[in-house]
């Protein structure tokens, strides 16, 4: 296939993903490939990217497909002329001859310098040494974290390596993240040579999980599933910004007070309002291993307290935060969410998920104010790195709740796998899974249903 054709080929899969590529952009694009040497990848892409994405969104959507595009095109020509596992027998017996701590320190190097080259090779290497398959899920995605964990690759400071090693002032992440991606190929490679097959094509919302990216469109969708909350719940009791109901009238004070009118209540005087309690309380997780998951969970919050008063949020990484506040003094998505990362204090040592202290904090902080007409939302993957999941705390704050949901951004797929212990928690709660707005959803609805009885 000519260059011509692959990139009229990749315009057809950008205008699959909602990019708006026209005749004016492909002309641009075949004028800026004259000036450029096409046989190199980061001025080819480069070129590219500017001639046909218009946005940041765009830019975004680009680079995944552009990946996946080629990918598919390489891969392609190579079933075409017979693949053979000869590669990875190769890279077996090499890994057969390094040691596995050694292998580590090396891909430890590698990223500290950032050279991508030597990258490709000990990821080879490292799946040949830790397994291709066997062992493995078959899922990408799954083996991808699996490897990396059996690598040791972290970004917090180890301090138990020596110094002048890269691993103990932690490893930098974008590193970490190209690694990733090529840890992905070399298993969709080992994928293909199985079964002389490519894996289907998807669009980038089911290969991204459809998980909003922070554009104004998708706000407003988790603002419009969160206005149908809002209206199921219109006669249930449960307040609306602004909304003022019941409020009883002071006889003896509006009385007192018509003295100054000649007798004529021209002022009406309401007995003082009790507060009310809270009856919504929102933990979200905004930790690195929900990453893509933390704008469309921030999304929520801010759509919650848009259309409620009687709620409470919080964030939480290594410990919890409240950020109710935060919400409450601005209105603006984008500001909430750079006071939230700037100010909400929720890393300690690690930056690692520890759910068992997020439990102990919030039980201290909630504990006199939950009751049985409560309702406790908790959006997080619940992967605990290893650490106590404290389950049993967790089944005290739901147990004094009068309901308790889980919002969990993984496919099921992935769930109690790896450091996932999303089942120690399902006892004592509703689980749901939800990464899009569809899935926010039928969350929606049973919240609705839940709170109506």
């Amino acid at each position: 296939m000519s260059v011509d054709e692959q990139l009229l080929g990749l315009g057809d899969e950008l205008r699959a993903e909602g990019v708006a590529i026209g005749t004016s952009e492909l002309l641009d694009a075949f004028a800026a490939l004259g000036e450029i040497d096409w046989r190199d990848r980061a001025s080819f892409q480069q070129a590219l990217a500017a001639t046909l994405a218009k946005s940041p969104e765009d830019r975004r959507v680009f680079d995944l497909v552009f990946d996946r595009f080629f990918f598919r095109a390489v891969e392609s020509a190579a079933i075409g002329a017979g693949v053979t596992e000869a590669g990875s027998r190769a890279a077996g017996q090499a890994a057969g001859r390094i040691d596995l701590e050694e292998l580590r320190a090396q891909i430890a190097q590698a990223l500290a310098d950032g050279d991508e080259a030597r990258m490709a090779d000990l990821a080879r290497l490292a799946l040949a040494a830790i397994g291709r398959a066997g062992d493995g899920s078959n899922v990408v995605g799954i083996d991808v974290q699996r490897v990396r964990r059996a690598l040791g690759l972290r970004s917090d400071p180890q301090p138990d390596y020596p110094p002048g090693d890269p691993r103990r002032e932690g490893l930098p992440r974008d590193a970490l993240r190209r690694f990733e991606a090529i840890l992905r190929r070399e298993l969709e490679r080992a994928q293909i040579e199985r079964t002389m097959q490519l894996p289907p094509s998807r669009p980038l919302g089911d290969l991204d999980r459809a998980l909003p990216s922070g554009p104004t469109a998708d706000l407003a969708a988790v603002h419009r599933v969160v206005a149908q909350l809002r209206r199921r719940l219109a006669t249930t009791g449960v307040q609306r910004r602004g909304a003022r109901r019941h409020d009883h009238v002071d006889i003896r004070r509006t009385m007192r007070a018509s003295l100054q009118t000649g007798g004529v209540p021209v002022v009406v005087k309401y007995r003082p309002r009790r507060p009310r309690r809270p009856e919504i309380y929102v933990l979200c997780d905004v930790s690195t291993s929900v990453t893509s998951a933390s704008v469309f969970f921030l999304s929520v919050l801010h759509a919650l307290h848009d259309s409620f008063r009687r709620m409470r949020s919080f964030v939480f990484i290594e410990r919890i935060s409240e950020v109710t506040d935060t919400f409450e003094r601005r209105r603006d998505f984008k500001a909430i969410s750079d006071a939230i990362s700037a100010d909400a204090g929720v890393a300690d040592v690690s930056g690692y998920t520890d759910y068992g202290r997020v439990w102990s904090e919030f039980r201290a902080l909630v504990e006199d104010d939950l009751h049985p007409r409560a309702t406790v939302i908790v959006l997080g993957d619940a992967r605990t790195n290893g650490r106590d999941p404290r389950a049993d705390i967790f089944a005290t704050v739901a147990a004094r709740a009068g309901r308790t949901f889980w919002l969990n951004p993984e496919p099921r797929l992935y769930w109690n796998y790896g450091d996932s212990v999303i089942d120690a928690y399902a006892p004592y709660c509703t689980v749901f899974e939800c990464w899009t707005t569809r899935q926010l959803e039928d969350f929606v609805r049973a919240l609705s249903g839940s709170i109506a009885r």
